[in-house]
């Protein structure tokens, strides 16, 4: 199982990040997605999650009209466009697939910064 995050990096206040996260070794299409943070000092947050079929998303609300969650089960990606970015959205993005309690994979993240 492999979940390989990428498209973070250095972005200006008020910028945009399409963060990827490509899945293989399980059955992609059956599995609801999530994105999560963390920054430093602070727990891991949950960010959005779309379930498996894809049509229905959730955010926390700080994210909210910001950042869009989408996925491409043929692909086996998950994205995470986010807009409008702000200093406090500085942390390491993790993508997380889960089918249950027993089928629960994290990648191994990727650090956005977001800096004048």
């Amino acid at each position: 199982v492999q979940l390989v995050e990428s498209g973070g990096g250095l972005v200006q206040p008020g910028g945009s990040l399409r963060l990827s996260c490509a899945a293989s070794g399980f059955p992609f299409s059956r599995y609801d997605m999530f994105w999560y943070r963390q920054a430093p000092g602070k727990e891991r947050e949950l960010v959005a999650g779309i379930i498996a079929a894809g049509g229905s998303t959730n955010y926390a609300d700080s994210m909210k009209g910001r950042f869009t969650i989408s996925r491409d089960n043929a692909k086996k990606t998950v994205f995470l466009q986010m807009n409008s970015l702000k200093p406090e959205d500085t942390a390491v993005y993790y993508c997380n697939a889960r089918y249950d309690i027993r089928y629960n994979y994290w990648g191994q993240g990727t650090q956005v910064t977001v800096s004048s």
